[in-house]
């Protein structure tokens, strides 16, 4: 049984711009990091077997939000971390967005604009009282952004 959703692991192109970011806009803490890891380097068996062989080295730091979920944001220096070209491929099977509670959605969306991200999206009442957004960080991820929590939106909905 799953006691709780733990961490979402993000991929980014510059850790420093990013750890600064996400803890200017959303004020995640840094809570580890930035560390190197290097498949050389005694300890680093986990990742090496994690990522593969192609695998030689990346940054990693460790962020918490306010209630204690964690945000890893990784950058991958070989091979080199590569912002993709379409991010948006909701159509294709695995993750294609992370979701942040916010209190205010259009405020939040701003700071994201005005601190290099984008929003990719209007701002929509899916529930009563319930607004979401989505947006994208300076690095390509998508997020979505929404005013109550996943269960306050969905629970009891009878749809």
């Amino acid at each position: 049984m799953i006691q709780a959703f733990n961490h979402a692991g993000l991929s980014v192109t510059d850790l420093g711009k990013a750890v600064e970011w996400y803890g200017d806009v959303f004020g995640l803490r840094l809570i580890r990091g930035p560390l190197t890891l290097d498949v050389t380097a005694p300890g680093n068996e986990p990742p090496a077997d994690i990522f593969g062989p192609r695998w030689k080295r990346a940054r990693i730091a460790h962020l918490a939000t306010a209630n204690g979920i964690g945000v890893e944001l990784f950058e991958f220096g070989d091979p080199p971390a590569e912002r993709r070209s379409e991010n948006f491929d909701y159509w294709r099977t695995g993750i294609f967005h992370i979701a942040f509670t916010c209190p205010d959605v259009e405020e939040t969306a701003h700071r994201i604009e005005e601190s290099g991200g984008k929003r990719r999206s209007g701002f929509h009442e899916v529930a009563p009282g319930c607004v979401v957004c989505y947006c994208e960080d300076p690095f390509g991820n998508i997020l979505e952004l929404v005013n109550r929590s996943y269960e306050q939106v969905n629970a009891n909905r009878g749809d």
